[in-house]
């Protein structure tokens, strides 16, 4: 028996469409970073992104346990001394929901450029509407 190990020009990337309506963040966050990894797939190799497509609609209808809301906070940093900013989740909510699906999946990919790569494969968007429909995306069910 020999290892197969999967090329990057082996791989056959799918387009799949979830909806976050009414879907934990947490637990739709990992099952999409499986999907972006390639985990889901026979072929799925750790140094070769083989993962497909996700694009998330409804973003803005996502939910949050408990307290999370007003307690959960995101951090950045501008690089200048006195620079740090700080918002809730409650409030990126409001104006950027997009961002706390992309941040939440993205803690659950690799640190390395190939997980940079696995992340410009998420399509996040706040409404039910996507310009993604030529590529006959497939629907993900959770």
């Amino acid at each position: 028996m020999a290892t197969v190990s999967a090329k990057a020009e082996d791989v056959k990337r799918s387009w799949f469409v979830v909806d976050a309506n009414g879907k934990t963040l947490g637990r739709l966050a990992s099952r999409i970073a499986s999907v972006l990894k390639g985990k889901t797939k026979p072929i799925y190799t750790t140094h070769v992104d083989t993962g497909d497509f996700v694009i998330v609609v409804n973003a803005d209808k996502i939910h949050l346990t408990g307290k999370k809301l007003d307690q959960k906070t995101y951090y950045s940093h501008s690089g200048y001394p006195g620079g740090l900013k700080s918002v809730t989740a409650g409030k990126l909510m409001k104006t950027k929901p997009e961002r706390v699906l992309k941040m939440a999946v993205e803690g659950m990919l690799p640190k390395t450029r190939l997980g940079k790569q696995m992340l410009s494969k998420l399509k996040v968007y706040a409404g039910d509407k996507h310009p993604h429909a030529a590529q006959q995306p497939a629907e993900m069910k959770f």
